[in-house]
């Protein structure tokens, strides 16, 4: 979104916060840089502040030689030369003033929020104030998609669901030819699709075998064998945009079998990983159905107990999902109570995945979706129809 002094501000007000601090060191605050639309290319080498209070006029704390870095923004300047002179402006932000946030995490909470240094946030502190997360700002101003954004997304999610039937017809047509195909091919004939639909990606897709599967980050092409054969578990984990400037994510993970049927060992584990996506994404339904407040961290917790009830907890080794904006992860709430500790809410008109999934040394299982929530707080899964079970590749395609 665009700078927006007045919506920050009303902001603030709202969440019953003095004032925000945004302080960046030769780029160590990449979330307030993004937010104060610094200039491309352009990286100082000495501290700036851009305080804004919940009512009145910012104020820009910039150095003598680089006290034009801010005069894109509204406010009053007051340049520093000596370090006393940065404290003295801190201090002066922080008068009158009872809390203020930062980009902070407490108790190293939310390392995806914490860009500033914890000497900074002491000497803010030293002035009397309350320092508190800014995440809640952040994802707010940061994290959020207007309308046309949300329309990338939709878009992107078509090309990503047609990538599936791309991949599950190459390995289909190559295990009946009786040659199999290769893990990176198959990739590599995804990333051919979305260049034909003009989708970029932020990294190739996964593509995995058998045991491959049970790792979630594997590399496609680096096990030992990579070769896909009729009698293989297949795991695939896709991702891409529109080629163009604010586009948003879809990010999909599907399962499939190349066989005319899906052994029982597979569907099993499919049905309770696909039995945690499903509570996921009714809690969230549910909530904003109700008008509740849901944070990340408690939709994770929701997935992670069906998963945990049915004997797999020790094999769901990662979050339940991660917020998707211009960047595949974005910088709103994660659904995550496991790796970090994210209380965040949930917003209206923010992406999110939502991904658990079951990993074993036979094979592993994941199944992703993607949530957004609209402006008037209606929860969209996207991404083409919902697996329901393993595919049956040979069947189906």
């Amino acid at each position: 979104m665009s700078f927006d002094l007045e919506a920050i501000q009303q902001a603030l007000r709202e969440y019953g916060i003095d004032g925000w601090l945004l302080y960046d060191f030769r780029g160590s605050n990449a979330l307030a840089r993004r937010l104060l639309e610094f200039p491309e290319g352009t990286l100082g080498s000495r501290r700036c502040v851009y305080g804004i209070p919940a009512s009145g006029t910012p104020m820009k704390l910039v150095h003598r030689i680089e006290e034009t870095s801010l005069d894109h923004l509204p406010g009053d300047a007051r340049v520093y030369l000596h370090w006393r002179e940065f404290a003295a402006g801190l201090q002066a932000f922080c008068q009158g003033k009872q809390t203020v946030a930062m980009e902070y995490a407490p108790l190293a909470g939310n390392p995806y929020i914490s860009r500033v240094d914890a000497g900074t946030v002491d000497l803010v502190r030293s002035y009397g104030v309350d320092v508190v997360s800014s995440g809640d700002l952040i994802q707010l101003f940061e994290a959020t998609c207007d309308d046309a954004q949300f329309e990338s997304h939709l878009q992107a999610s078509v090309i990503t669901n047609v990538a599936y039937d791309v991949a599950w017809k190459m390995i289909a047509d190559a295990a009946r030819a009786g040659t199999g195909v290769e893990e990176q091919a198959v990739a590599e004939a995804i990333e051919q699709h979305f260049l034909k639909h003009r989708c970029v990606t932020s990294h190739p897709p996964i593509v995995a075998r058998n045991e491959h599967s049970g790792m979630p980050h594997y590399e496609t092409g680096t096990g030992k064998e990579t070769l896909i054969r009729a009698g293989d578990f297949v795991l695939i984990d896709l991702w891409a945009k529109l080629d163009q400037p604010r586009s948003i994510f879809s990010d999909l993970t599907r399962v499939g079998y190349v066989g005319e049927t899906v052994p029982d060992k597979y569907q099993q584990v499919f049905k309770i990983v696909a039995a945690a996506r499903d509570a996921g994404i009714a809690a969230v339904k549910s909530a904003f159905a109700e008008g509740k407040a849901i944070r990340g961290g408690e939709v994770d917790e929701i997935v992670r107990s069906v998963i945990t009830q049915a004997g797999y907890g020790p094999y769901f080794t990662h979050r339940t999902g991660h917020s998707i904006g211009q960047d595949l992860h974005g910088n709103g709430a994660h659904i995550d109570n496991l790796e970090t500790r994210d209380e965040r809410q949930l917003i209206p008109r923010t992406c999110f995945s939502i991904e658990p999934g079951i990993y074993q040394a036979e094979f592993g299982i994941r199944s992703e979706v993607d949530v957004f929530i609209d402006g008037a707080g209606t929860v969209h899964v996207t991404g083409g129809r919902i697996q329901q079970e393993v595919i049956a590749i040979l069947n189906d395609y």
